[in-house]
């Protein structure tokens, strides 16, 4: 019979065993022993339990030598690491975690052997990030000291650990792993037990999205992964973390969130499953959605779908002058961008005051450019002297690519498309910087709709590279070809896309974004812990709530609600909570107030 659990019955867990030596049961092991823990490593595998001795020595050999340990230090830490085959080993253990294979079989098989060696005490962590922890649990014979640990890889590096509570798990064992995840330096949040937990819960949908996407032939591997690199400020592109994470493991996860939710955007994209099967499963295999130098390289090589660098293009279009139209931040983001790179500029307003006020506004941005040494007072004076206010658009009659940053509201860019049309000479690129409107609507209030194509900024322009070049069916091949030169010169990032709503990277970040607050409206988890999960466990710059905020919930509703209507697919629906929010006029730090208070300026 199991011991009763409470708070004063826990002794400090300070010999851990670490079931399964892969690399998360290694990284594990580093972060327990570096942190002065008596750790069992056990693994079925003599091979791979060497394999860990042999990792741990590379990876103290380097602290070393980058001055982060001592060589006695590094001694210690290699003392405490001791490895065995036989479960039995880890009799004397305080905590057990188990990190073997992402299946029920195997794992329920470890829990209850461990029920006949482990102490009445001891704790038992599953690091499961796809599986029921409460089903693990109720098979074991102590079922109220059962819980998930969710590190995240690579262990010694990533801060976030999810302690995971069932409905079974006793408050002292959760309080005895989160001392001791903040004792090894970690940032424990405490979750309950559904697939994916908060971080892989929100990050393996808006990967799933992508390959789906990538399937779809909607956009080339590179292209979705730098959008989502330059335009979100991610350190990876979701298809090269898929091939870090495993494609296999990734499928798994899927399939059991989707057992759960049966959300549409959880159901394992086809290619995730052709992939697997064929045992293209990423790194580890040298081959998923990339190819690499040999299994477990991190270096990408050349394959039949690598782009031809140098490839002969279509000719493209001249273009010595551009007439940017709008006097908002876009607007004159833009204009700044084009000035810098050598370009005459028109930036035309609906007043001439409007347009003298925005070029004010890039005036002073130069002037912090100089303050901070970013260019000389010369080249700023220079590019502010290549900018000429306009407050009427018959002024881009002679530029060579008009480009619109206006409201957006498809009845005002169709007016202004058709002023264009009227108003620039033949062969002028006419270009929308639309985020989520259809390009081709854009193209057929003109003339001449082969002329058109979406050139989408993100802001602030002068800062972001991403630059998501949108063709239409009616879109030449010249167009497209000058679009992606002139994106070049002016030092920007083009990706390709079709016109379809939000693009690449509104198309998968504001799923990924109303999922978060579909998180807290369940009351699964707060917002602070949702936004620590995914700066700490994705990379992600901004946590979900925070970048909302920003963004503005008007905004984000908006671009639910246009992806909702395009896709019809119900998990695309705006959460209620948001729709809620923006009718109550919480639109985040603009008005003071959103998923959070801010001070008023």
């Amino acid at each position: 019979m199991a011991t009763p659990l409470s708070d004063t019955s826990l002794s400090p867990l300070k010999t851990v065993a670490v079931i399964g030596l892969g690399t998360m049961g290694t990284g594990i092991a580093e972060v327990l022993a570096r942190a002065g823990r008596e750790v069992i490593g056990i693994d079925i595998s003599e091979a791979q339990a060497a394999q860990a001795v042999t990792a741990l020595e590379a990876s103290t050999a380097r602290a070393v030598r980058r001055e982060r340990l001592t060589e006695q230090e590094r001694e210690d830490v290699l003392s405490r690491f001791r490895t065995f085959t036989d479960l039995a080993a880890a009799a004397d253990a305080d905590l057990v975690i188990e990190v073997t294979p992402e299946s029920y079989d195997i794992k329920q098989q470890v829990f209850r052997a461990l029920d006949d060696i482990v102490r009445p005490e001891t704790i038992l962590a599953t690091g499961t990030n796809a599986l029921s922890v409460t089903r693990l649990a109720a098979d074991s014979a102590r079922p109220e000291r059962v819980l998930g640990l969710h590190f995240f890889n690579p262990a010694p590096a990533m801060k976030l650990v999810e302690v995971v509570s069932s409905v079974l798990t006793a408050p002292g064992a959760v309080a005895a792993v989160t001392d001791l995840a903040i004792e090894l330096g970690k940032e424990p949040v405490a979750v309950g037990d559904r697939p994916g937990f908060v971080a892989d819960g929100l990050l393996f949908g808006y990967l799933n999205q992508a390959a789906a996407m990538y399937e779809a032939k909607y956009a080339s591997r590179e292209d979705i992964d730098a959008a989502m690199k330059l335009g979100c400020g991610l350190p990876m592109g979701p298809l090269a973390l898929l091939d870090l994470i495993g494609v296999d493991t990734a499928r798994t996860v899927l399939e059991a969130m989707y057992a759960e939710s049966h959300d549409r955007l959880h159901a394992p994209a086809p290619i995730l499953k052709q992939l697997s099967e064929a045992g293209l499963t990423g790194r580890k295999s040298g081959r998923g959605f990339y190819s690499y130098e040999a299994s477990n390289s991190a270096s990408v090589v050349r394959d039949a779908l690598t782009p031809l660098e140098g490839a002969a293009a279509t000719p493209g279009r001249t273009v010595r002058s551009v007439g940017v139209a709008g006097s908002g931040t876009m607007a004159s983001g833009i204009a700044e961008v084009f000035a810098k790179a050598g370009y005459e500029v028109v930036l035309a307003a609906r007043s001439e005051e409007k347009a003298q006020a925005a070029k004010a506004r890039i005036g002073k941005s130069l002037s912090r450019s100089v303050d901070k040494g970013r260019m000389t007072a010369e080249a700023a004076a220079g590019t502010l002297d290549r900018i000429t206010p306009a407050g009427s658009y018959d002024a881009f009659e002679d530029v060579d690519l008009a480009l619109e940053a206006v409201a957006e509201d498809l009845e005002i860019k169709q007016q202004l498309f058709a002023t264009f049309d009227k108003v620039c000479k033949p062969g002028a690129i006419l270009a929308t910087t639309t985020s989520s409107l259809p390009v081709v609507a854009c193209a057929r209030a003109t003339s001449r709709p082969q002329d058109v194509i979406g050139m989408h900024f993100f802001n602030p322009a002068p800062a972001m590279k991403l630059v998501e070049v949108v063709r239409t069916v009616l879109t030449e091949d010249d167009v497209h070809a000058t679009v992606r030169e002139v994106c070049a010169k002016i030092r920007k990032h083009p990706v390709d896309c079709g016109d379809r709503a939000g693009f690449i990277v509104n198309a998968l970040l504001f799923p990924y974004l109303n999922n978060a607050i579909k998180m807290v409206q369940e009351h699964y988890a707060t917002l602070d812990d949702i936004d620590a999960a995914m700066k700490l466990g994705g990379g992600y710059p901004m946590g979900p709530f925070e970048l909302l905020d920003v963004v503005g919930l008007d905004v984000s509703l908006a671009i639910e609600k246009v992806l909702h209507r395009e896709f019809r697919d119900p998990g695309l629906a705006p959460a209620p909570l948001l729709e809620h929010l923006v009718a109550a006029g919480c639109l985040g730090r603009k008005t003071g107030r959103g998923f959070r208070e801010y001070a008023r300026r």
